[in-house]
């Protein structure tokens, strides 16, 4: 916590705002060590712990707004761009438009504290018509509840300091190996699990002229449509007879799924990520002809080949 504490003692609050805009606006520089240090400094009087909270918390509600606006123009082309940049895109627009769709306040209160929602709950809430007033409300509940308790943390460990000030030693000579260690095994774990799904992906996809040669040859293919409800509100269109399955869904009914004919499974993920783990959950159930679309439905779309109608559905909202 050393570096931290000595640029906080410097620069102040103008670094922490900027700290933690960065890390909100997406930019993986963790606020984390800023605010946990701000806060042992507010046990020592260094910085007003108050003005540090308004600080970190205006930070979080300017990125936030930020996305929030991108995704209202933008819509889910930022999400794909957003997710291709994680290190698991098999699941983050996935998991954040399901969170959404079922309970919008709950998700932006907690979106803080669970890996790569911060990010996208503000662009997701943006996409799908959230009036901003109710958004500015729960976003700043969580990142209030975020910064709070960071801030909180550090206090705690500056008032243990002042009792015991031999664990400024101890942290000093042990948090900066811990904290290298712990975000490098992070990063190259996720990286290891990424490789592997992207491998199995690449064996298993579908060409688009090739599904489009057997529609037209009068093959009977079970087509399915993995998208999210929400994904069909600014695009109410799908592959010639496709069902729309979520993956829950499609795996709870796999009793229904012939085992005579291709499967063909399509969402609007990075590298057919939903539509790739199905695939093998699939699998795993006995239905062996399963295969995701490589490009999903956007590049079915832009090769200009035929798509259905349908009426979009909103999920309810609690």
């Amino acid at each position: 916590m050393a570096l931290p504490t000595h640029i906080l003692m410097v620069y102040g609050y103008l670094l922490l705002f900027a700290w933690v805009l960065v890390e909100q606006l997406g930019i993986p520089l963790p606020a984390a060590p800023v605010l946990l240090a701000a806060g042992a400094l507010s046990a020592e009087h260094e910085i007003s712990m108050a003005l540090a909270l308004v600080a970190g918390l205006v930070a979080s509600l300017v990125a936030d707004s930020v996305w929030f606006f991108i995704g209202r123009k933008y819509g889910h082309h930022m999400l794909r761009i957003l997710c291709k940049l994680s290190l698991e895109p098999s699941s983050c627009v996935r998991t954040t438009q399901n969170s959404f769709g079922r309970r919008r306040a709950v998700t932006l209160m907690i979106a803080k504290f669970v890996p790569g929602l911060a990010t996208l709950a503000p662009p997701v809430a943006g996409e799908n018509g959230m009036a901003f007033g109710p958004f500015l409300l729960f976003d700043g509940i969580g990142s209030l509840l975020w910064v709070g308790g960071m801030l909180a943390g550090g206090r705690l460990f500056g008032d243990a300091l002042k009792r015991d000030p031999s664990l400024l030693d101890w942290a000093g000579q042990f948090s900066g190996v811990l904290l290298a260690l712990g975000i490098a095994g992070f990063f190259l774990a996720r990286l290891y699990r990424r490789q592997s799904f992207l491998k199995k992906l690449v064996d298993a996809r579908l060409e688009p002229e090739e599904l489009k040669q057997q529609l037209d040859a009068g093959e009977d293919v079970y087509i399915v449509d993995l998208r999210h409800p929400l994904e069909l509100l600014p695009d109410p269109f799908t592959l010639p007879g496709a069902r729309h399955f979520t993956p829950e869904a499609l795996a709870a009914h796999s009793h229904e799924i012939p085992r005579d004919r291709d499967v063909v499974l399509y969402c609007t993920c990075p590298s057919e990520a939903t539509a790739a783990k199905t695939a093998m959950t699939l699998h795993k159930l006995g239905i062996e002809r399963v295969r995701p679309l490589r490009g999903g439905f956007d590049e079915w779309k832009r090769l200009g080949y035929p798509l259905d109608a349908v009426e979009p559905v909103m999920p309810s909202a609690e």
